[in-house]
Order: C-alpha cells, then sequence, then structure tokens
C-alpha cells in the first residue's frame, strides 16, 4: 500500500520524531492569536487554481500545540480511543469496495490511498503498521488536485468541520479520487446531542477535548454531508455512527449517528 498523507484543511505535520508529532488544533476565536513561522505560511500560499479550504487561526493554534499528538493520554485521548473503531468502518468498507480479504494482515496491498489532514499519522500508521510505504507530504488538498495526483482512496477524519467550505473541499476529495474509487469522511453531526455531549461535556465538564476544539455552527448533518459530497460526484454507499461506552471506556459502531458518524462513498462515473 502506498499512504501519502498531507496536511490539507486542518491538520499539521511537522517533521518531528514520533513521539513529537502534531495534534488537533483549537478554533476559539477568543484564544491569543499565534502566529505561523513565514516559511511554512508560503508553502500554503502557493498560487493554486483552487481556493484553499484552509483556516489560518486553526492552523496556527494546532501547529502551536503539534507535539502533543502522540500523547495518548493526553487531551485527545478519546481519539486514540476512537481509531481502533474508525479503522474497523474504513478496513470493512475498503475491502469489501475493493475486494480485498480484511483479515490477511495486508488488506490494502496494492492500492494508493491518501488520509487528508492526517495530524501526527494516528490513522495511517495504523493502516499501515509498518510504515514503509507511507509518505508525509505538508501541503493542501487543493495542490494535489493542481498536480493532477489521485489515489484509489480518498480519506479525510475529523477534518471537514474545521474548514472555510466544505463544499468546496468535498470537491477537491473528489478530485483526488480515481474513477469508482472510495472516499471516507467522518465528522459530528449538528444536533443538540452533538452540543451537549461533544461540546458541553467533553470541552467544558470532563475536560476531554481543550476548550474551543469545536464550534458546533460548523458540524454538517448526515444529509448535508450527503448532499455535499453527492454535488461533489461523490455518492455515499453506507454510514454509521460512533458511541462511546463510559463503563469500558470503548468506541463502537452504531446506527445511532446522532453524534459522531462516518460516511463510505464512492466516486461516479
Amino acid at each position: 500500500m502506498s499512504s501519502l498523507k498531507l496536511l490539507s484543511q486542518l491538520r499539521w505535520f511537522r517533521f518531528l520524531p514520533r513521539n513529537l508529532s502534531n495534534f488537533r488544533l483549537f478554533s476559539d476565536v477568543s484564544e491569543p492569536q499565534i502566529n505561523i513561522d513565514p516559511k511554512y505560511n508560503n508553502m500554503f500560499n502557493k498560487a493554486s487554481s483552487t481556493p484553499s479550504s484552509l483556516k489560518e487561526p486553526e492552523l496556527a493554534k494546532f501547529s502551536a500545540i503539534a507535539d502533543t499528538w502522540w500523547d495518548s493520554e493526553g487531551p485527545f485521548k478519546p481519539l486514540h480511543k476512537m481509531n481502533p473503531t474508525r479503522l474497523a468502518f474504513i478496513r470493512s468498507t475498503l475491502c469489501r469496495h475493493f475486494g480485498k480479504d480484511p483479515l490477511c494482515a495486508r488488506p490494502f496491498e496494492g492500492l494508493r490511498i491518501i488520509d487528508v489532514g492526517c495530524g501526527g499519522g494516528i490513522l495511517s500508521e495504523d493502516l499501515d503498521p509498518t510504515t514503509s510505504t507511507i509518505e508525509y507530504d505538508c501541503t493542501t488538498a487543493e495542490k494535489l488536485v493542481d498536480e493532477q495526483r489521485q489515489f484509489d482512496a480518498v480519506i479525510a477524519l475529523e477534518v471537514i468541520e474545521h474548514v472555510a467550505d466544505p463544499a468546496q473541499f468535498c470537491k477537491s476529495l473528489a478530485a483526488l479520487t480515481v474513477q469508482d474509487g472510495a472516499s471516507v469522511v467522518s465528522t459530528i453531526n449538528r444536533s443538540m446531542r452533538s452540543y451537549a455531549t461533544a461540546i458541553v461535556a467533553a470541552e467544558y465538564l470532563l475536560q476531554w477535548l481543550p476548550k474551543g476544539t469545536h464550534q458546533w455552527s460548523s458540524f454538517l448533518t448526515p444529509e448535508e454531508l450527503t448532499m455535499i459530497l453527492k454535488r461533489a460526484s461523490i455518492d455515499v454507499k453506507e454510514m454509521a455512527g460512533f458511541v462511546y461506552n463510559p463503563l469500558t471506556g470503548r468506541w463502537s459502531l452504531s446506527d445511532d449517528i446522532s453524534v459522531n458518524f462516518i460516511a463510505f462513498g464512492t466516486k461516479e462515473n
């Protein structure tokens, strides 16, 4: 498998040792302004025929806390806990679509997969534990579209709720996907339950996440995500929810998509 991971829209990979990779970024505009090193600004400001969906304030904040990404006991412990469940959905849907054996050691062998907004690589390094075929690339999805890069499967997890233009971002994801290729997108539903659990409880009461990690108004409902992807020529075939069991401390797949959910789709001809 060739898994190329990049900074796109919300996630920042600073070429650091594994235990000093990156973390998720804040979006609370009341936080102090943080400046990005000019050399990184130049990297993302290069001309592109498609406007970038990057939100620079979030990128800056995320960059500032990048050294905590691989701290599995840190503020993003819930994301580390959720990762096996996300991987189970991806393995199941991609293997079914591409006719691969989900039980073999390397089910994605021969596929080119891109993890858009990969952060420190928590997902991709589980997709390919040997990491021998992983390429990290600090760039944007839009730049790769300009370069006419395409992949068998395009993955963007917990990214779309942070971008400037979700519809344009999905068009970029579609452009990166080969015909009849696969796309996997996960995000948080814009529901009252998600406000209560993903923001009030997770950020303020339980303090699982840093305050300001999410903005409820930026969440998408499953219907909105399906429509946006459809307009970008991605037909959603399967959707599942993630639910957390406080007694076991584990996440599992569910039909409940009222908070966290993930969608699998294919690129239409």
